[in-house]
């Protein structure tokens, strides 16, 4: 398997898998989570979480992978990030994430990502990886500058019939 499972100081980064599925259902139903995610309406049944998993779990190769963070300390699943719309022919990916508000503000999400970062520069051979963050996202947009992403521009998602102005960041990995 390419995609492993990761550690840092304070959490493991768990491949996601059907064991996660509560978890995925209580993450993605929760509006406060979901609240910048205009690519999906927040979860209503479990089979939504059926649907993310299986997403997650397709047979590699594959261009997407999400991992489940938990807290070491006390083995509780906080929230999840990954990738998706890798391009190994040019060497990009997209980074994604989500956290239980109760977890924000905690330097978590900094670490997962910090690790992550590693694993597709080390593992991906990755030269960019891209994040798109919905303007009002001022926590996700101070993250990513924290970690040495750079504005690169800004489109718009239509999510509900409605337009919602994202921008783009890249972080240029060196080797």
């Amino acid at each position: 398997m390419f995609f492993k499972n990761l550690e840092t100081e304070r959490l493991i980064l768990k491949n996601i898998g059907s064991d996660d599925r509560d978890f995925v259902f209580s993450q993605f139903s929760d509006e406060v989570v979901t609240r910048y995610l205009f690519d999906a309406e927040p979860l209503t049944d479990i089979a939504g979480a059926d649907e993310i998993i299986t997403f997650y779990i397709q047979p590699e190769p594959r261009a997407q992978h999400r991992w489940i963070l938990i807290n070491k300390s006390d083995n509780i699943k906080i929230g999840t990030c990954g990738f998706h719309r890798w391009n190994s022919n040019e060497y990009k990916v997209e980074v994604g994430y989500d956290l239980k508000e109760e977890f924000w503000s905690k330097g978590y999400m900094q670490e997962a990502l910090k690790e992550i970062i590693k694993f597709a520069k080390n593992n991906m051979l990755i030269i960019e990886i891209e994040a798109c963050v919905y303007l009002d996202n001022k926590k996700s947009i101070n993250l990513l500058k924290k970690l040495g992403f750079e504005f690169s521009g800004t489109y718009n998602e239509i999510f509900r019939r409605e337009n919602y102005l994202h921008n783009r960041y890249s972080l240029k990995l060196t080797y």
